[in-house]
């Protein structure tokens, strides 16, 4: 079982419309109601695969409840911790004529501290249940930011992998615990460094700074681009086969969850990021985040291209 924690679920809506005009009535095509935030995302995903996964975090109200339906039908375990916040809503506009893609993203509610201690017990209680621990998003108002370096540490003790999938504090906190691996995309890598990442050089001088600050692998993705992988001795470039994208909202958290699929069956992290590759572009075929087909991962998985190279 691989434990995916997160602090900021959410219900998840994915309109479609033919044309999207501004100052106007809009009259969707497609409508489909589901639940998504980067952890769910991530245990979907590995269900999907074949993985047993646990979601937890926290979940409120009528929202929290359609969360927990949405994944009950979908098979996927979870233990989430009950709060008086009402659950957040985004909502992802698809603009057919465009190709534009905009997520309306409510912020999550703050939990007070006493709702968030039973978050740890949660999390004490599966570890040793657990083969790896994925860590993702940002974490709720109200919540310790070091959060995650706590669930590391904790982590370690059960000599489990682990994955952090954050950006500033969430992240540099995290790095003093040894993450087994983090990714970041460029952008919340240059968010976190607090500089600009001009060119390749820069990008690559930017995790080696990750790994030198605590990260044992470090895993850069870049949207459409090529993703960068470095293990504190080898590098490589993944290049992740063409699609036409349906969503691509959710497909980092789909490249987590394909990653630490293979990680935890012994690949090195070139041949874990194909999956994680495969598993990303899959997710963009579909409307709903981390809703993916196994057959389309299996598939495109031949696609992907895993190239070592030297920095």
């Amino acid at each position: 079982m691989i434990l995916c924690i997160g602090t900021t679920p959410a219900v998840q809506r994915v309109m479609v419309f033919p044309r999207l005009v501004l100052d106007a009535v809009n009259r969707a095509v497609t409508t489909l109601d589901g639940a998504a935030g980067k952890s769910v995302n991530v245990a979907k995903v590995l269900n999907a695969l074949g993985e047993a996964s646990l979601a937890t975090g926290f979940l409120g109200g009528d929202r929290g409840r359609q969360v927990e339906a949405v994944l009950i039908g979908h098979g996927v375990g979870m233990s989430f911790v009950q709060v008086a916040a009402r659950t957040r809503e985004c909502v992802t506009v698809i603009d057919q004529s465009s190709g534009r893609i905009t997520e309306l993203v409510e912020e999550s509610p703050s939990v007070t501290p006493a709702e968030s201690e039973p978050l740890l017990a949660v999390i004490r209680q599966r570890l040793p249940g657990s083969r790896a621990v994925v860590m993702s998003g940002t974490i709720a108002p109200g919540v310790d930011q070091g959060l995650y370096r706590v669930c590391v540490q904790l982590a370690h003790e059960h000599r489990l992998l682990t994955v952090v999938d954050a950006q500033g504090v969430a992240l540099t906190e995290a790095l003093a615990a040894r993450p087994g691996l983090v990714k970041p995309n460029r952008s919340e890598l240059a968010a976190t460094l607090r500089r600009e990442l001009r060119d390749g050089v820069a990008l690559v001088a930017g995790m080696r700074e990750l790994g030198e600050r605590g990260a044992q692998r470090v895993v850069v993705t870049a949207g459409k681009e090529p993703t960068l992988a470095f293990d504190g001795q080898k590098l490589w470039r993944i290049t992740s086969p063409r699609i036409t994208a349906v969503n691509p909202i959710g497909s980092g958290d789909a490249f987590a969850a394909g990653v630490v699929w293979r990680l935890v069956r012994g690949d090195d992290l070139g041949e874990a990021c194909r999956w994680g590759a495969a598993a990303g572009a899959a997710n963009a075929l579909t409307l709903m985040p981390g809703e993916v087909n196994r057959a389309d991962i299996d598939r495109l998985a031949a696609e992907v291209a895993v190239e070592q190279i030297s920095d």
